[in-house]
Parts: C-alpha cells; sequence; structure tokens
C-alpha cells in the first residue's frame, strides 16, 4: 500500500516522495472548492481506521461501492461485471481488504475507467491491486496529479471496450467528461454517468454544469457540443456517481426532455 497523502476534500492521492502544493489543484477551481477551515490531508492508513465500504447490488451486474461514513465527495464507485471482464466505473478512495475480496470473488478487474478527474482519487492502488489497466480521456491528462504506469490515455469521441460496453466522450463539466454505456439483451442499455449528467431530487430532470456545487453553468458553446456528442445515446436505466441518483424504465424520457429544456433556454 502506498501510503501518500491525500486531499480530505476530494480524496485524490498524490505522489510519494514529491512536495505536495499549498492547495489542491483539483479542489482550488471553480468546479470544486477549497474549505472554509483550509487544506487538509490524510492517508490510506487512516482511512481504514475510521472507514468502512458499503458494497450493494443497483441491478444484476453492477454494484455500488461507497464509503461509510461518508469521506471527500462522498461518490460511490461501480463495479461492472461482463462476461469478458470487470470494469470498475470511477474509483472511490477506499480499496479496503473486504472490498478487495468482493471483487476477487465475482471476478476481479480488467480495466478502470472514469467520468471526470474528481474521481481518481487512488486510481493508482486499485490498478496495482488488480493490475489492470486506466482508461482516462486525454482530454483530461492536465488533471492526472498522480501519473501512474496504469492510465492509458484515449482519443476520439468513443472507446469500445469488450461485450459491447464502451466509452462516450461527452464533455460539459470537464474538457474529457464521459459516460459509460452497458447494451442490454431485454432494453437500451443502462448509462453510467459519474456526474457528467447530475439527477435532480425530484428525478425528473438531469443537469449537465461546469460546476455543480458553485452552481456555475455551462457557456451555451459547450453545451451544444455536449448535446451533440449525446445525441446518439439510447438507454432505458442510468446510475449516477451518489446515492439516489438512479433513474429504471424511464432515464431517456427524462435526459431528452432535460435536453430539450437546456436547448430552448440556450436558443438552440
Amino acid at each position: 500500500m502506498n501510503d501518500s497523502l491525500i486531499c480530505t476534500t476530494c480524496g485524490t492521492q498524490y505522489p510519494p516522495h514529491q512536495p505536495l502544493p499549498d492547495l489542491c489543484p483539483i479542489c482550488n477551481d471553480d468546479r470544486q472548492y477549497i474549505p472554509e477551515n483550509g487544506q487538509h490531508w490524510t492517508r490510506l492508513s487512516a482511512l481504514k481506521e475510521t472507514h468502512r465500504v458499503r458494497i450493494s447490488p443497483l441491478a444484476e451486474r453492477i454494484w455500488s461501492l461507497k464509503m461509510q461514513p461518508d469521506f471527500a465527495i462522498a461518490n460511490r464507485a461501480l463495479l461492472v461485471q461482463s462476461p469478458g471482464g470487470n470494469i470498475l466505473w470511477d474509483c472511490m478512495p477506499l480499496p479496503d481488504d473486504p472490498t478487495v475480496a468482493f471483487i476477487r470473488s465475482v471476478g476481479g478487474l480488467k480495466a478502470i475507467a472514469f467520468s471526470h478527474p474528481h474521481y481518481y482519487t487512488t486510481m493508482n492502488e486499485w490498478a496495482a491491486l488488480f493490475s489492470c489497466p486506466i482508461y482516462i480521456h486525454q482530454h483530461d491528462q492536465p488533471w492526472i496529479v498522480y501519473p501512474g504506469e496504469a492510465v492509458r490515455l484515449w482519443t476520439g469521441e468513443r472507446y469500445q471496450l469488450w461485450d459491447g460496453i464502451e466509452v462516450v466522450h461527452t464533455g460539459g463539466h470537464f474538457p474529457g467528461s464521459c459516460v459509460l454505456h452497458l447494451p442490454s439483451e431485454t432494453d437500451r442499455g443502462t448509462l453510467l454517468c459519474g456526474d457528467s449528467l447530475l439527477l435532480s431530487r425530484s428525478k425528473r430532470h438531469l443537469a449537465v454544469m461546469y460546476s455543480y456545487p458553485n452552481q456555475i453553468l455551462l457557456p451555451r458553446n459547450e453545451f451544444a457540443a455536449f448535446d451533440q456528442r449525446t445525441a446518439g445515446l439510447a438507454f432505458d436505466n442510468l446510475y449516477g456517481a451518489f446515492d439516489q441518483q438512479d433513474l429504471k424504465g424511464n432515464a431517456m424520457t427524462v435526459f431528452t426532455t432535460s435536453m430539450q429544456r437546456y436547448r430552448d433556454n440556450y436558443g438552440l
């Protein structure tokens, strides 16, 4: 285990034996924030003493991995089981022993893929534990503060994995923001969106914003690019980065009406 320092606000792990920045650049950005009590750090060894991971099923082959109690951004990582190999979509900071044992019991990991930089966290720890590559869109390379050997940068609009699973570049929240599309034999499939899209509390609207915590809208041209890249998506189910970010059955309808609302307001 690499016990280098981790930002307590976003969960990003920094390289060992290198000077720490005064402020975490992931947090010191308009898409995130430095808390009022300032910059603080912790280590994996400390998190293992104070936290655990809740593993819960979301769908037939999708599992939620969520730290308890909440830590940093409090996102969940999503484990996708597939015949060709399992995928971890986004990371959360704590790969504790029970979680690692569970993942190995269902086939391990063939790859880690990301929606955007807020969830890179301890990605190098995860990759080392499962001897797997990490797929990140090239547009988000500047936000990789700990460039490990497992990182594979990809370009273009879609990256095919296996079993019909593909990473789709959307842009929007970050230049390299992505979603993961899972095919299905019974419906239009499932979308794992991180927070490239964020579901409203009413579950009747999906938002795409430059910054969610700071409530900063996307510029008109960036929304138009997002809209164009996602125009060909078809899915019935959606799972986001947080608890209560699930839509089952009607996700495409909510997405379509939400994007039309944006078009109307942006004059597109």
